[in-house]
């Protein structure tokens, strides 16, 4: 089944490994075989990755679009996120279920999760900043 997308003018995303901005106009695009592709909103560049949980987006988003090292990739992605729970354990949870979408290939499923992994980051750092306790969670 093709994929249409609407791009706004001078939208950016990602198609297979390339960077691919819009012109003036609003242009329809149908993509008619899988690809990996992100538009723009949810492309997170290096300089963004700026926390452990970001880090961790951005290296998934480099296994979906590149592929290229998928191994490279992957091997920061474990050191990272052993990195996480070691410090954030109440994110294991979160994280096993990001990593079986990893170990399946399903890299797009992986980023959606992650989002709530970085909300969740910043709900931490935000009841630390404020020297509270951490509320319970469910």
């Amino acid at each position: 089944m093709a994929l249409r997308i609407e791009l706004k003018p001078r939208e950016r995303f990602i198609l297979g490994g390339a960077v691919v901005q819009n012109g003036d106009a609003r242009s329809e695009w149908i993509l008619e075989n899988n690809v990996p592709i992100l538009r723009g909103k949810n492309i997170m560049s290096l300089e963004s990755a700026d926390t452990p949980c970001k880090r961790v987006y951005f290296l998934i988003q480099l296994m979906y679009v590149e592929g290229g090292n998928l191994e490279g990739h992957q091997e920061t992605y474990w050191d990272v996120v052993r990195d996480i729970v070691r410090a954030a354990p109440s994110l294991l949870d979160l994280i096993d279920a990001i990593n079986e979408q990893i170990v399946s290939g399903r890299f797009y499923e992986a980023l959606k999760l992650t989002r709530k992994l970085i909300d969740e980051e910043e709900r931490l750092i935000q009841h630390a900043d404020t020297g509270s306790g951490l509320p319970e969670h469910p």
